[in-house]
């Protein structure tokens, strides 16, 4: 009993001192580095933050392994082009019908080929479905191509894609979380019911393409043009503006500030506070439905599949509902994401930042936990951070007593790869010492 009293005890001091460990690195770091700095981290730490609750939904609640955290993510970042960015003049009335066209095409040649496959039997059966998705794809191309080259043929140096609806941003954050959680479901109906290795490999593979398209399709995103000047969230202000206020520079004066530093600080203190919103009613929303009688549904699937279906649960349904939820946080991390950076990059997704990075943070913050993905998603986007900046210095330490030379030349040049090393560090004595992650499952 006295054991049991004191692993409670040693358990619910274990989040306050952790977090406050994480609060004392962020306030180091704006002493020595800046507190541009310092809050520059945060936020991705946030963000990193967000996109491991995701994950952690997935993983954590019901044990699928989603390698394909990267895609959700990308087609979050989609949405504050196509809702916040002002429209291309000429764009949709030019190409606009007949990509809708195309589109409209492509469903229904799908549509009647799944049909044609559950109703007709026999050898016909192969051949109507190939000859329907043929000559669906033919009709789809013949439609699709004209409407395509009209609208990139729209002033290509600043846009040559279609643009946005001109919606505050704000609003693309939700719609961000919707077309993930879209995705989410076409992937989930048809990747849900493989084994768990099986379930890695297809939504890595997912991600990949819906990577490959954002890089390619200049008409919907301008591709590896990017897209820039992606207005901010309200109440977000520009540095500019307040640069120009009279009555800032003079406050900014008042405390010693640089007036340009001070914008800088002053907006992204802005948007930690929409982060820190954000973040607050995922975490009531997550920990609500965890302690629910479905979240403990959930678990009593993860952990033994079998029972739970011999005790009447659709566990092939639940993983769908847990896949798609889980996606559209990614999706909302991702929304946030882009309107924190002002532009659309597909080049900047890679599965090493936007998968593996994310899978570390909920397996080091403690798989099924929520304020584990939280504490995780933080302090190791703070450490990713750091160990490229001490890198170099540490591995130009170390290689000083070395000779000029190949062996010199080539130490510092493996300095950026600290970061790797660093991480497969901490994850390695993470597994050793806390199997179960620094702030475990209750």
């Amino acid at each position: 009993m006295s054991s049991n009293r004191q692993a409670g005890e040693t358990s619910s001091i274990r989040a306050p001192l952790f977090f406050a460990i994480m609060a004392a690195l962020i306030l180091l770091e704006g002493f020595t580095s800046g507190w541009n700095s310092a809050l520059g981290i945060l936020n991705m730490g946030l963000l990193s933050a967000i996109m491991a609750l995701g994950v952690n939904m997935q993983w954590g609640y019901a044990g699928l392994f989603n390698a394909g955290a990267m895609g959700f993510l990308a087609l979050g970042g989609l949405a504050p082009v196509l809702i916040s960015m002002p429209p291309t003049s000429g764009a949709f009335s030019g190409g606009g019908p007949g990509i809708m066209a195309a589109f409209f095409v492509a469903i229904v040649a799908v549509l009647a080929a799944v049909w044609i496959w559950r109703n007709l039997r026999g050898k016909t059966r192969g051949l109507a479905v190939t000859a329907v998705l043929i000559v669906g794809f033919f009709t789809y191309r013949w439609l699709f191509d004209p409407a395509v080259e009209v609208i990139e043929a729209i002033n290509p140096s600043a846009q040559g894609n279609l643009g946005g609806l001109g919606l505050p941003t704000l609003i693309s954050w939700p719609v961000g979380a919707v077309l993930a959680a879209g995705a989410a479901w076409l992937v989930g109906k048809t990747a849900l019911g493989l084994r768990s290795d099986y379930l890695a490999i297809a939504t890595l593979g997912i991600a990949e393409i819906i990577v490959a398209i954002l890089k390619n399709e200049q008409w919907l995103d301008r591709g590896v043009l990017n897209v820039n000047g992606i207005p901010r969230p309200w109440p977000v202000p520009y540095e500019i503006d307040l640069q120009n206020s009279p009555d800032f520079v003079a406050q900014m004066q008042a405390w010693g500030l640089d007036p340009q530093l001070g914008s800088t600080i002053a907006v992204k203190l802005a948007f930690l506070v929409l982060f820190v919103i954000v973040i607050l009613a995922l975490i009531w929303l997550t920990e609500m439905s965890l302690k629910s009688p479905w979240g403990r549904m959930m678990r009593a699937i993860r952990d033994n599949e079998i029972s739970a279906a011999a005790m009447g649960k659709n566990v092939t349904r639940r993983h769908l509902q847990i896949f798609v939820l889980g996606s559209a946080v990614i999706g909302l991390a991702g929304a946030m994401m882009i309107s924190l950076d002002g532009q659309m990059t597909p080049t900047s997704y890679n599965p090493l930042r936007y998968t593996f990075l994310i899978l570390v943070m909920v397996i080091v913050g403690g798989s099924g936990n929520n304020w584990g993905s939280i504490l995780g998603g933080v302090l190791i986007w703070y450490v990713w951070v750091k160990a490229g900046d001490w890198g170099p210095d540490i591995m130009g330490a170390l290689a000083a007593p070395f000779p000029d030379g190949g062996l010199k030349d080539h130490l510092i040049q493996s300095a950026p790869h600290m970061r790797m090393l660093v991480m497969g560090i901490i994850l390695l004595m993470v597994l050793r010492f806390s199997p179960r992650g620094l702030l475990p499952e209750k």
